[in-house]
């Protein structure tokens, strides 16, 4: 799984000119599910998303969680994280999950994110959205679950 965490100072996700989500101070939340990827990769994410310390403190250094800083999620799928661009140019989405499993990890790291008392905002899973944001720094930052061990591939 990625993500890709934006401090923002406001941010919104519209579909067809109706705004579904929207936050103040906080974090918009990009989420790529990949193939093999499992609830403990939402759960491992979700936990480091909530205490990763990204907000500044009242020295300008960057020392606060968004949970000191009692800010706002706004989460969107995309599988587009997951594009392959080595070969071509033309991205490639097959290390993407199976929409029904995306979906399901996806509800699981947000759901994981309210559990740690965060409030979380959501676009909505597979449509066509117009994300609107004010990013706070910059700060962007990439996440990514912990690699899977590969099966020996001398065994058998």
């Amino acid at each position: 799984m990625r993500c890709v965490l934006q401090r923002v100072l406001e941010a919104r996700v519209d579909i067809d000119g109706e705004t579904v989500g929207a936050i103040e101070q906080g974090l918009m939340i990009l989420v790529g599910v990949g193939e093999g990827d499992t609830e403990s990769d939402a759960r491992y994410l979700a936990d480091k998303t909530a205490v990763l310390r990204i907000f500044s403190d009242d020295a300008d250094k960057m020392n606060l969680s968004i949970l000191d800083v009692q800010g706002s999620a706004l989460v969107v799928s995309q599988f587009t994280l997951l594009a392959d661009c080595r070969k071509g140019r033309r991205p490639a989405f097959t290390g993407a999950a199976e929409p029904q499993i995306a979906n399901r990890l996806y509800q699981s790291y947000c759901q994981r994110l309210v559990e740690q008392g965060i409030e979380v905002q959501t676009g909505r899973f597979a449509a066509d959205m117009q994300v609107h944001l004010i990013n706070d720094g910059p700060v962007t930052i990439l996440l990514e679950s912990p690699p899977k061990a590969k099966e020996d591939s001398n065994s058998g």
